[in-house]
């Protein structure tokens, strides 16, 4: 189906039915209980950059799972496709299609020019050349393209490019009927209109956003599937396994490598563009070196250079950081409340510094086991599982042959 095999069409319609059914799946505990409150994660903001962040992990694979190119400078691309939608908001209307096509040009065209010059090197040398074009990019969005006091203005600084009621907006009004700024939308349909569903105690949310973002990653990843498949993909494994014995026979690999980080660059420029789209604000932190490496740690989280890791280690991580940002002491107390109180107050103490805004060393624990258990990361614990099975159901198929042979 769709040019793909068997196993790739299979997995291809898990993904489609997880994301169709992501508000019931991200919802398993009835509303208002205190287990929702801290683990239910299906509202519109969380679902939307678990598929956001799953396309930008996904273009990243392309490059790192199979070229090996570790770049530390993805994030500048997502901000450029950031500003870039914004742009197209302020000047041209509020449809959300044509600012995800900008920041997949302008995201394209920076990758083409930064790839030329970062492929010159490979290894160490070329991730520190992307990790210095990014943070080239982040201070110029910050500070020299930043300033409101000049002429060229272009990402407003540290407050970060915003729509305002003095925007042109030349295909669509300037204001809202209610004399507010308009709203994001996919040819009439609001991308922050949201339909509820109670069943019971539960409450599912279905936002038009959120749909829009899934059905975009699912392209995305049906892309990348061919990409992986493809004579080109094959070519980026023998890059990854032996460039320069390649080079030797007289092959010459660049061409391949910087397609590579254009298609990935164009991925990440689209993850932007979709993020201004939900929320139409761009700031200069999304181009952080810090945003660099979080993109790394989704990919080995997930499985680097496996199909589905990009968009498991996305969602891993983009649930944990919710979950224990929300976490505080009074919430630890309450489920420590059956210890002494000594024993209680000293336990809180010591996780105090692992949730709310010490989240990111809880993560970080997080990461360290995957990477000493599972080096192939959160894929190669379910191929772990499913072998495990499947060598039980041998074991136990074996075992009724071998009862209902006669013995000789």
């Amino acid at each position: 189906m769709l040019g793909l095999n068997k196993k790739d069409t299979t997995l291809l319609i898990i993904v489609a039915i997880m994301a169709l059914f992501a508000p019931f799946i991200l919802n398993p505990f009835p509303e208002g209980s205190s287990m929702a409150q801290m683990f239910n994660a299906g509202y519109p903001d969380l679902m939307q950059r678990f598929v956001i962040f799953g396309i930008l992990v996904i273009g990243f694979n392309i490059l790192f799972g199979l070229t090996g190119y570790l770049s530390f400078g993805h994030a500048a691309f997502l901000g450029i496709g950031s500003y870039s939608a914004v742009w197209m908001f302020k000047l041209i209307g509020m449809n959300v299609i044509p600012a995800i096509l900008l920041s997949m040009v302008v995201s394209g065209v920076f990758a083409l020019l930064i790839g030329y010059v970062s492929l010159r090197r490979s290894g160490i040398y070329f991730s520190i050349l992307t990790l210095a074009f990014a943070q080239m990019c982040y201070n110029l969005a910050y500070s020299v393209l930043g300033n409101p006091a000049s002429s060229y203005n272009l990402t407003n600084g540290e407050t970060g490019l915003q729509l305002s009621l003095n925007d042109p907006r030349i295909l669509g009004g300037a204001v809202s009927s209610e004399g507010s700024l308009p709203v994001t939308n996919f040819f009439g349909i609001a991308m922050r209109d949201s339909v509820q569903l109670e069943i019971g105690s539960w409450l599912f949310t279905f936002n038009a956003g959120y749909y829009l973002c899934a059905f975009i990653m699912l392209i995305s990843f049906y892309v990348s599937i061919r990409i992986f498949r493809s004579p080109f993909g094959l070519m980026l494994r023998a890059v990854k396994s032996n460039q320069q014995r390649m080079n030797y026979t007289g092959l010459n690999t660049k061409p391949y490598t910087l397609a590579a980080f254009v298609i990935s660059g164009i991925y990440a420029g689209l993850a932007g563009g979709l993020l201004s789209s939900m929320d139409p604000l761009a700031g200069a932190e999304r181009m952080h070196w810090t945003a660099s490496g979080e993109i790394v740690i989704m990919a080995i989280l997930g499985g680097v250079g496996t199909l589905i890791g990009p968009i498991v280690g996305a969602g891993f991580n983009e649930y944990f950081k919710n979950i224990l940002s929300k976490i505080n002491d009074s919430v630890l107390h309450q489920w420590l409340s059956f210890m002494p109180d000594g024993l209680e107050d000293a336990i809180v103490g010591v996780l105090h510094f692992f949730v709310g805004k010490g989240w990111h060393l809880s993560l970080g624990v997080l990461f360290m086991v995957v990477i000493i258990f599972l080096p192939g990361g959160l894929v190669e614990g379910g191929q772990r599982i499913s072998r495990l099975f499947r060598r039980k159901k041998t074991d136990d198929d074996a075992d009724k042959a071998s009862h209902s042979t006669p013995a000789e």
